[in-house]
């Protein structure tokens, strides 16, 4: 059976002492059966780790790159994240996609490192608004999907988790109707199963990002092949990322 998730990415919010402030609140939250990750800044991945190490909130770095080690000045290692007890990355966020100029070659690259280092990944993915209203978004989706992880043997994927983000929902305050976050989903569940077989597609969480607020969270989320979701800004406020777990459980 496939893991119910809540994944909160801080992106670039918060310091030291507001990220010590909003784990300590996170603490006090009735975790049941879903599966609870937060990504801060990769400069407080440690103390986030070692504030939560035992609790039942797992941390997650926001980014890694392609390389072991060299001359990439700012840029943080597989090797690094696991000396500090990091495990999981996102790749492929759509803001790397926008601002940094990560292809799919390059998320590829990403996906194949992680994985060969024995790290888990949440792999992002998803269409721009004029894909969307051209009606390509399907065709979008599965080309960022058949470009990089569908490229993938098939026993990687025990280490893969996906997040789908219409990029059009993400810091807009527009949301895919629950409707549309299901035709996605089950159509990215598809092109999992026509690669790998039911079993793999069966396994896989796949995640809805964009948007999700606690006004929200139980209808997308009740939806058959939507499994939880990868929270922005909602992750942000304690009470707010309380309730959107409540609702995936």
């Amino acid at each position: 059976m496939r893991k119910k998730i809540v994944a909160g990415n801080w992106k670039m919010n918060n310091d030291l002492n507001q990220t010590i402030l909003l784990i300590e609140k996170l603490k006090k939250i009735e975790i049941n059966e879903v599966s609870v990750m937060i990504a801060p800044s990769s400069l407080f991945l440690k103390t986030a780790k070692d504030l939560l190490d035992d609790f039942q909130i797992e941390v997650v770095s926001q980014n890694v790159h392609q390389e072991n080690k060299g001359a990439y000045t700012g840029e943080v290692s597989c090797d690094m994240l696991k000396s500090i007890g990091i495990s999981t990355t996102l790749i492929g966020h759509s803001e790397r996609r926008a601002y940094f100029n990560e292809d799919d070659e390059v998320l590829l690259e990403k996906v194949k490192y992680a994985i060969s280092s024995g790290m888990k990944i949440i792999f992002c993915f998803g269409e721009q608004l004029i894909d969307r209203k051209s009606n390509k978004y399907f065709e979008i989706v599965k080309n960022q999907l058949e470009n990089t992880v569908l490229k993938l043997d098939s026993e990687c994927w025990s280490n893969i988790i996906l997040a789908y983000e219409p990029v059009w929902a993400i810091g807009t305050g527009e949301t895919a109707s629950p409707s549309q976050a299901q035709e996605m989903h089950e159509f990215v569940r598809n092109c999992v199963s026509n690669c790998y077989g039911d079993l793999i597609s069966e396994e896989v969480s796949i995640l809805y990002g964009g948007s999700v607020k606690p006004s929200n969270a139980y209808e997308i989320f009740s939806n058959k092949d939507v499994d939880g979701g990868l929270i922005g800004g909602a992750a942000l406020v304690s009470s707010d990322f309380n309730e959107i777990i409540k609702a995936n459980s």
